[in-house]
């Protein structure tokens, strides 16, 4: 027989606390369980066989502590582990538990969104190498042209702060007009890593009025919503207390002072480790 926990959320730093801020806005009345793992980040640049490792570490820690079903709020661990863990690791470990990403999500309402047929997409450099957007896009849109960037100093720029300074800007500038010059026809950008969201303001006064600017916690906290509405067996499973607990592999003061940035309120964590 199943139990009952929270929902957890599984994050490399800091960027999926910008997906948990959007599915608690949806979702107000569950617990919720999130686990950063900032000691051994960033993810992006790290091969499959890693991010895999890591990341199935991440969700066993999450399962241990009570959690039914798994949210990988990380692109690149969506992009890299998610499928083998759905597939080899979740029959093996309890086939009643569920682990979610964030790619699909997305992929299900972009072609919808463009007029044009042209999507663009910014993701870190292990994202992009994975072509995962390429892939669940043919399945739900397959008349979509996609064009892919990898923009690998912006993670490194929004977690020292340094995002809103001039080079900062530069290289914000810079990487936008290499997408565009791609294919100048995109009227959708898809910010595929969840830090990028902290950009969207900025990004959205550097282009286009008529392109459309796309963050996925909106779109992954709605169809979570949707997902627990026609698996309630899975449902039943997840706790509503309201509360939220957070939890890093980093010195959790250092964590802390960052996390509110993304999250938008005060976060208290507890550091633990593997």
């Amino acid at each position: 027989m199943s139990k009952i926990g929270p929902i957890g959320v599984f994050d490399s730093g800091y960027g999926g606390l910008t997906v948990l801020s959007e599915i608690v806005k949806q979702l107000p009345e569950y617990d919720y369980l999130y686990l950063g793992d900032n000691a051994r980040a960033p993810y992006g640049t790290r091969s499959f066989e890693v991010v895999y490792e890591y990341t199935l570490e991440a969700v066993k820690e999450l399962f241990s502590r009570g959690c039914e079903l798994v949210v990988i709020a990380c692109n690149t661990s969506s992009a890299k582990a998610l499928r083998t863990i759905q597939q080899n690791d979740l029959p093996q470990i309890d086939s009643h538990k569920r682990v979610l990403g964030v790619i699909r999500p997305s992929a299900e309402v972009i072609g919808d969104l463009t007029k044009t047929g042209h999507v663009g997409i910014l993701a870190t450099e292990g994202t992009v190498k994975s072509q995962s957007y390429l892939i669940e896009l043919q399945k739900f849109s397959p008349s979509t042209k996609v064009v892919q960037h990898a923009c690998p100093m912006w993670v490194p720029l929004i977690e020292n702060n340094r995002h809103e300074s001039e080079a900062g800007k530069l290289f914000i500038q810079e990487d936008i007009q290499q997408l565009l010059d791609k294919d100048p026809k995109i009227d959708v950008i898809v910010l595929a890593c969840t830090h990028y969201p902290i950009l969207k303001q900025y990004i959205e006064t550097i282009i286009p009025s008529s392109i459309q600017v796309l963050s996925q916690g909106k779109i992954v906290a709605e169809k979570l919503s949707d997902y627990l509405k026609r698996h309630h067996e899975l449902e039943k499973t997840c706790s509503k207390n309201g509360e939220i607990h957070f939890l890093t592999t980093e010195n959790s003061l250092d964590f802390d002072r960052k996390a509110s940035m993304f999250f938008g309120k005060t976060v208290v964590s507890e550091h633990i480790k593997f």
